[in-house]
């Protein structure tokens, strides 16, 4: 193997995984090779679940290859973002060897991935500025070089900090971790970025994997599709130490709707309302007392500090709005991440708020 398929472990190299009956290319027009009921279900009006699904839709993974400027054979379709995660992190790390490098504060996923694998894990902590938080793009290097980690994980938009990494050093940073690392950009929230995808790297530096998800853009978080975008040859290592059947056949079929043009169009259309409610409600807040900070965001939420972050947290929940404490996170004891809601919404947060500005 060359280029970023070198990188997984040697016993998984040339590994086929299991063959399921619907990962056969095979024609026909009576199916009896999976064991499947002859029959459906009777709350099934349908009739199509009781077959096993498609592993890697075709019809949607040439959707997704469209929507994120990519070739299908470079799209691996999965329960979200998760599981790619945890693919990655099962096939190229051998267990107390390889680390995952992370940058705290952020998604937590990464972590417990490398902690299921007994994988090593390397934290470089992002570095807070006058612009918000920034990933040290020197430090991430040498610390991934010391440290032997096998994979770096770039949050960009960052959760729950809301900070971009530039194009420019995701590319230098995949270019010294040659050979040694793949850099995987987490884009969950990518849509909301004023900054472009890090899917338009792939090619030149192919130790560059995308991370992306119809999850929160598209407004599908309980259908769980999302998708890597990598190198071919890493791609289909990983479909061989995939799951058979990933992708459950109705949610494959709201994906395809929701990958219409009409439907694209409209979450474009809702990624701008997010982005005018994200500024108006960063302003808002930014004028209470309260409030020590609220962090510039790419995404759809904002990183707020408070005078009393318990005491926000709790007014806010009193007044039936669930927001996500931060507290417990390295360095952000005084914090609150807030996602951006409807305009509704939005004034409800600022509404049960103003009555500790009063105390104040």
């Amino acid at each position: 193997m060359s280029g970023p398929a070198a990188l997984v472990r040697a016993d998984l190299q040339g590994f086929t995984g299991y063959r399921s009956a619907r990962g056969e290319a095979l024609h026909g027009d009576v199916w009896l090779n999976a064991n499947e009921s002859a029959s459906p279900n009777a709350a099934d009006s349908a009739g199509t679940c009781r077959r096993y699904p498609d592993p890697q839709p075709e019809r949607l993974r040439d959707a997704l290859a469209r929507l994120y400027g990519c070739e299908p054979a470079e799209v691996l379709i999965g329960r979200g973002s998760d599981e790619a995660i945890d693919l990655l992190v099962r096939a190229l790390c051998v267990p107390g060897r390889d680390a995952v490098l992370v940058t705290p504060p952020v998604f937590g996923m990464y972590a417990v991935s490398a902690r299921l694998q007994g994988a090593p894990l390397v934290e470089v902590p992002l570095r807070e500025g006058s612009e918000g938080f920034g990933a040290d793009i020197d430090a991430i290097a040498s610390h991934a070089e010391a440290g032997h980690a096998k994979l770096v994980f770039l949050c960009s938009p960052s959760n729950p900090t809301g900070g971009s990494v530039a194009l420019a050093d995701i590319a230098r940073l995949a270019a010294r971790l040659t050979g040694r690392a793949l850099v995987v950009v987490d884009e969950a929230y990518g849509e909301y970025s004023e900054l472009p995808s890090a899917v338009a790297l792939v090619r030149k530096h192919r130790n560059i994997a995308v991370l992306r998800t119809l999850s929160k853009a598209h407004a599908l978080a309980a259908a769980r599709i999302g998708c890597l975008v990598a190198d071919k040859a890493l791609i289909a290592v990983l479909r061989a130490c995939q799951a058979p059947y990933p992708v459950p056949e109705p949610c494959a079929a709201l994906a395809l709707s929701a990958l219409s043009p009409d439907a694209v169009e409209a979450t474009m259309r809702r990624v701008v309302s997010t982005r005018i409610e994200r500024a108006k409600v960063r302003t808002a807040l930014s004028e209470l007392d309260i409030v020590r900070t609220v962090y510039p965001s790419q995404g759809n939420f904002l990183l707020v500090r408070f005078v009393d972050a318990g005491a926000a947290c709790s007014a806010l929940l009193d007044a039936g709005v669930v927001v996500r404490d931060q507290r417990s996170a390295p360095g952000l004891g005084d914090a609150l991440r807030i996602t951006i809601g409807t305009p509704r919404e939005n004034a409800r947060v600022l509404s049960a708020l103003a009555p500790l500005q009063v105390a104040a």
